[in-house]
C-alpha cells in the first residue's frame, strides 16, 4: 500500500523541475526582448532592426535609394530587409529555446508553444 509513496517524491522533483523551467523561459523571454538583430537587403541600403521576438524597432535606409522614379524598388527592398530581421530574430529564438529545453530529454525538434 505505501509502495505509491515512491511516486510522490518523483512528482515534487519534476515540479521542481517545471518550476525552474519557467523561471528559465521568462528569463529567455526577457533576454530575447532585449536581444537586437538586423536584417538587410539591397546589398545594405537598406536594414531593418528588431528584436528577437520579432517586434520591429528601426530601420536604416541610404539615401541614395531615394529616387521619385525607384519608389516601388524601395518599397521592396525595405519589406525584404523587414522579412530578413525577422526571419533571424524566429531563428535566434529558435536557438535559444534549443539551449534551454536541450536538458530536458525532449526529443530533437519538439515544438513547445511558447
Amino acid at each position: 500500500m505505501l509502495k505509491g509513496l515512491g511516486g510522490l517524491g518523483d512528482m515534487a522533483g519534476m515540479m521542481k523541475k517545471a518550476q525552474e523551467m519557467q523561471a528559465k523561459m521568462a528569463e529567455m523571454q526577457e533576454d530575447l526582448a532585449r536581444t537586437v538583430v538586423i536584417g538587410e537587403s539591397g546589398a545594405g541600403l537598406v536594414k531593418a532592426r528588431c528584436t528577437a521576438k520579432g517586434e520591429l524597432t528601426g530601420l536604416e535606409i541610404d539615401p541614395s535609394i531615394f529616387v521619385a522614379s525607384e519608389k516601388e524598388v524601395v518599397e521592396d527592398l525595405i519589406l525584404a530587409a523587414i522579412k530578413d530581421a525577422q526571419s533571424r530574430a524566429a531563428e535566434r529564438s529558435q536557438s535559444e529555446l534549443a539551449k534551454l529545453t536541450e536538458g530536458l530529454g525532449l526529443p530533437p525538434g519538439m515544438k513547445l508553444p511558447f
